[in-house]
């Protein structure tokens, strides 16, 4: 009797290397990463699932959320906020941060930024041999200084910059300081 593999469908290989993609940015703070697909599209479909809880400040995203089963909820509940085009630091004070006995409680933010442009900025910490220097454009005056605030590691969340295909991840444990 001969047992056959089952095969990944196309889409299934576009989210297992958009996960990919994701895990890889974040274990390296500040190095840019290609998605399989522009946007936060393949982000969505390769992170939430009927376990989560997601927030999405562009209406347009919410029904390919709804496709993944999760739950749509407020901004201070969500395990995954998909922030869009962000103009106000307002929002970095809601975020869910974790607590001290479960600080994965942390949500993870994906915001839309220009990689390569902009504002010069410090990396250190885990994953960075010494540091880096990474370039952003788009986010609003005194991101970094507010998401400092709010960190309080191991408390947090995770942050992934989205530039059309491009990925760029920032865990809560890298330090930024504008330059």
């Amino acid at each position: 009797l001969m047992q056959t593999m089952p095969r990944p469908t196309e889409s299934e290989t576009q989210d297992n290397a958009a996960f990919g993609a994701l895990l890889w940015a974040l274990s390296r703070p500040g190095v840019p990463r290609l998605l399989p697909v522009p946007g936060e599209a393949s982000i969505i479909a390769a992170i939430v699932d009927r376990e989560c809880r997601a927030y999405a400040a562009h209406p347009q995203l919410v029904p390919q959320i709804r496709r993944t089963g999760a739950k749509i909820t407020e901004l201070h509940h969500a395990d995954h906020v998909f922030l869009g085009a962000l103009t106000s630091i307002d929002v970095l004070g809601v975020l869910a941060i974790g607590s001290d006995l479960y600080p994965d409680g942390g949500a993870t933010v994906v915001i839309r930024a220009r990689i390569g442009a902009g504002q010069a900025l410090r990396f250190s910490g885990p994953g960075i041999d010494g540091e880096t220097v990474v370039q952003l454009d788009g986010l609003p005056e005194g991101f970094w200084a507010a998401r400092a605030e709010r960190i309080r590691y191991p408390m947090g969340f995770e942050l992934y910059c989205v530039d059309g295909a491009q990925v760029l991840g920032v865990p809560r444990s890298t330090v930024v300081e504008v330059l």
